[in-house]
């Protein structure tokens, strides 16, 4: 039975194709007003690919912008001269698409840092305030700092370091998704946090692989788990929330007793420069 039919993963919340150049311009370090348009193309399509061998939805958009992008590299293969009479007045033909990122990029920072006011505004407690609003979470994928993009470049790069064996891969149809959320869970019992590349390991077939990627988008779809990055493109933790919010707790306790030391030393060197005299 195809994975599909079996189970499919339905994200709520779920990126749009601007954010996967995004994170492509920035994965490969490029200009994003000098668009290598060949390799953001080819690796745009290999992450729809991705999607579609995972049965992901796939919003319309992400299809309009992959013949955007393969007209414009079509566009740049022809001569100045012989470009169409629409593209006279622009000389480059990824320009409009230049526009359009940057644009979105403005709209993405600033939600980004409203998020973090808020964020910051809510670990703050005034005095004789009124009972604070209770903002009741909505339910979707926790990826936090981790993207959906980071999931899948990370499951490509598990998909690469297999050998396909077809003996392997009709044995293989036994293990279904149940038993990815069933491995995953045991994993994270037994080692608290998880890096995401040893999920693979011990699997040597492309259906466990796949299954078991599948089981972990599950996984943080329900909040049964969180995946988090400590660098940008680095390697993925996974790890139930409690122990994310343990962490958490742990690293304010450290900034907060950091920030009174500072503080009482502070106090006392000015106690030193300015003795109170006695009486």
């Amino acid at each position: 039975m195809p994975i599909q039919e079996e189970y499919k993963v339905k994200l709520e919340v779920f990126e749009g194709p601007l954010d996967l150049l995004l994170y492509l311009i920035k994965k490969d370090e490029v200009d994003i007003y000098d668009i290598p348009i060949e390799l953001i193309a080819r690796q745009y399509m290999e992450y729809l690919g991705l999607m579609r061998m995972l049965d992901l939805d796939i919003a319309g958009e992400f299809l309009v912008m992959a013949a955007t992008l393969m007209m414009i590299k079509s566009r740049m293969l022809l001569p100045p001269e012989e470009r169409p009479d629409l593209e006279i007045e622009e000389a480059d033909p990824r320009w409009e698409l230049i526009r359009q990122l940057i644009e979105y990029k403005k709209f993405k920072d600033a939600a980004a840092n409203l998020q973090e006011l808020e964020s910051r505004a809510g670990n703050m407690f005034l005095r004789n305030a009124e009972d604070p609003v209770v903002v009741v979470e909505q339910p979707g994928v926790g990826l936090e700092d981790v993207t959906i993009f980071d999931l899948i470049a990370s499951f490509n790069e598990a998909l690469k370091r297999i050998q396909i064996n077809e003996v392997g891969e009709i044995m293989a149809e036994r293990f279904t998704v149940a038993d990815g959320i069933e491995s995953i869970l045991r994993r994270i019992r037994e080692e608290t946090r998880v890096v995401f590349s040893s999920l693979f390991r011990p699997l040597i077939t492309r259906h466990e692989i796949i299954c078991t990627f599948l089981a972990l988008l599950e996984l943080i779809r329900l909040r049964q788990v969180v995946a988090r990055q400590e660098a940008v493109f680095g390697e993925i933790a996974i790890m139930r929330p409690e122990t994310e919010q343990k962490a958490e707790d742990g690293r304010r306790t450290t900034d907060d007793g950091r920030q009174a030391g500072e503080d009482g030393q502070a106090a006392n060197e000015a106690n030193i420069e300015h003795p109170t005299s006695n009486a």
